[in-house]
Formats: structure tokens, sequence, C-alpha cells
């Protein structure tokens, strides 16, 4: 690899910028390898054990605070963003409807880490075709790498209370990734700025109360982690405060004064997949294991499984209206192979008796405080 002056160095990190932005990232920065500033929080975090059955957060630690560790020879780390908030689609509609399910918006269209992750390696190539580069690999929230603080670091924005990146031209609905490299490009400027301020909107909102401080997430509260990453039985004092939310929660993102400026992406692979957006709880309940497969192929949904996936819409239809289709439905589930899927139809029906029992035959509101950004 030949050695670069400085002023060769910083047309290249130019033309980089340049590159993601015609690979379709809306935003470029360069960082170091450098995150011990980071270690105490996060080994914090973990002594706490907020991050729930997520074990693998506790490994590779040497790696997560010094990147060139992961990718020996790296010295730069070159972050990109990717807008993925599809136009005309109804979330705030489906929070306000208990029979309608919500899935999360980050979710709604194909998988984004295959598309993140070919688009960063063909910026790699790209570096490697003008001066040579022995080094450059891609990750999209993937191996020990701290995509947040690192973004924060290339300047692509600063980590609100709700732990996730802020930026003030595009609010928060935005994928991170990565491309490692072994090239002493120059630097961003971090963002040291926090402009959330005295804003708690992100934090108050939380159906579960999962933000016990600001920047801190509690993820066994949190609707995103119970429904994707959580295996087992969700806590019964959890279930009537997840709604109709069946896969992610964005309430936080929601609320955000931020995502006033929240850009609709331009990815088409992003855009809503069978009717997601718009689909009755009831309706994806009855979806057999082969129909679930053959719908969520390409899909994020794929990680919950179907075990996850009826148990998640079971509880969602315990909170809903609980019409006769639903009981229905919900009766037949209660001899389901899987004792997860059992249980939670169990409790649904259960919820349902008690609230019409209790006169509560409307559920209560789904979400707390509408969102005036339009979202």
């Amino acid at each position: 690899m030949p050695t670069l002056s400085p002023e060769a160095l910083s047309q290249l990190a130019d033309k980089i910028k340049q590159w993601a932005l015609e690979l379709g990232f809306q935003q470029c920065g360069i960082t170091d390898c450098d995150l011990t500033a980071e270690q105490e929080h996060y080994k914090e975090w973990l002594n706490r054990q907020y991050h729930g059955e997520m074990n693998y957060l506790t490994n590779h630690m040497d790696k997560r605070f010094n990147a060139a560790e992961l990718v020996p020879g790296a010295q730069r780390i070159i972050c990109v963003r990717m807008d993925y908030l599809p136009p005309d689609t109804q979330a705030l509609n489906n929070l306000e409807d208990p029979d309608q399910a919500y899935v999360s918006r980050y979710t709604l269209g194909r998988d984004y880490h295959k598309l993140i992750r070919k688009r960063l390696t063909q910026l790699g190539k790209r570096i490697d075709e003008e001066v040579g580069c022995s080094v450059y690999r891609a990750f999209v929230d993937s191996a020990p790498v701290l995509e947040r603080p690192l973004a924060e670091k290339a300047g692509i924005g600063w980590r609100g209370k709700h732990t996730l990146v802020l930026n003030r031209h595009a609010g928060s609905l935005f994928f991170l990734g990565e491309l490692f490299i072994d090239l002493p490009l120059p630097l961003d400027q971090p963002i040291t700025e926090n402009h959330c301020g005295k804003c708690t909107a992100c934090m108050d909102v939380c159906p579960t109360a999962a933000f016990p401080a600001p920047h801190l997430l509690d993820a066994k509260r949190c609707i995103s982690y119970l429904t994707i990453e959580h295996s087992g039985s969700i806590p019964e004092e959890l279930r009537p405060l997840m709604g109709n939310r069946i896969f992610g929660c964005d309430d936080c993102q929601l609320i955000c004064p931020w995502n006033r400026f929240a850009n609709f992406t331009q990815e088409q692979d992003f855009h809503p997949r069978q009717k997601l957006d718009q689909s009755e709880l009831i309706s994806l309940f009855n979806w057999s294991e082969e129909e679930f497969l053959k719908r969520t192929e390409g899909s994020a949904i794929r990680r919950t499984g179907y075990e996850g996936w009826l148990r998640n819409i079971a509880i969602a239809l315990g909170n809903s209206s609980g019409g006769k289709d639903t009981i229905t439905a919900l009766k037949e589930k209660t001899e389901h192979p899987s004792a997860i899927v059992r249980e939670h139809a169990e409790w649904a029906l259960g919820n349902l008796a008690s609230r019409q029992g209790k006169g509560l035959d409307q559920p209560l509101s789904l979400h707390p405080r509408k969102n005036k950004v339009a979202l």
C-alpha cells in the first residue's frame, strides 16, 4: 500500500464522502478506533443487568473498546447513516387502534443488514481501486462494534436520552454502518454538544418505563427487546403495557421533536412489504408457520421466530377490543404445541375477560401522548 501525504489523505476523505452519498448513504464521517472512554459507562450498564438475555454483549470487551483488536491493521472507521423512514405509513393511527398490529418502522421493509453491508463493501472496493488498501471490512449491527459511540465520534450525531443517535437534520430514523480501513484518514470532529436540553419526552412516553435515567436503557423493560430478543415468557406485569406492539416499538422516536426533520427513505427495499403497516392483529395471528416463513422472507422479523411471533400477537390480542374472532383464535392457540404460545393465549383470554368483567369494553389508550411531529 503506498504512503499517502496528508494532502492526498484529505482529498481521499472528501472523495469517500462523495462516494458514500452516491451509494445511497445520507452522511459519512470518519473516526479512530479508540473507544476506551466508553468502558466505564458500558460496564456499569452490564453490572446492572440491563442487557437482559443478550449475553453476547459481555463478550470480546477488548475488541469493543479498541476496534483495531477486532480488525488487525485498522486505523480508521468510516461511519455512515441511511434513512429508513417509509412514506405514507399510519404509525400513530395503528397505535390508536387496538385491533391493528404495530410493527416498528425499521422492519416494515427488507432486512437492512445485507443492503448496507453490500454498499459499504462497494465503498471499500472503490477506495481500494483508488489508492490500494490491504484492509477494509464492513459491519452493520454485527460483531462487537459499538455503533452509536462511533457515530457520535464521527460527527454523525449525538446520543439522545433514549440512547439512540440524533441528528439535527434527520432526527433518529436511520440505520448505522461501519467500514474499518487501514488508512490514516483525517478525523471528523465529534458531536460534543447534546441538543436535547431539558426535554424528557422520550423517557416520559415509554409505555413500560424502560429508562431509569437519561441515556440509560433497561432492556428488560424495553418492548423492542421483549418482542425481538427475549426468548421466553414475557413478564405478566408488562403485557398490558405493550398494547398492540408486536415487533419492536418506536414510541421514544415518534415523540421526539427532532424527528420533525426525519427524511423519507429513497430505498424501495425499506418500503412496507406484506402490508405490515396496515394489518389487523387477527389476520397475522392466523398465519401458519409456513405462511410466516414465506411472508417474512428477507425480513428482520424472522429474528423472533414463529413462536415469538404468536406470543407477541397473543399479548396484543389480549389488549385488543376482543371480538368473537379474536376469542375463537385465542382458544385455538391454547391447544398449540408450544407451551409459550399456550401460556400467552391463555393470559390474553383471561385479560380480556377481566377487563370486560370490570366494564372496560374498550382498551386503555395505547399511546399516552400523541406525537405532534406528524411521523
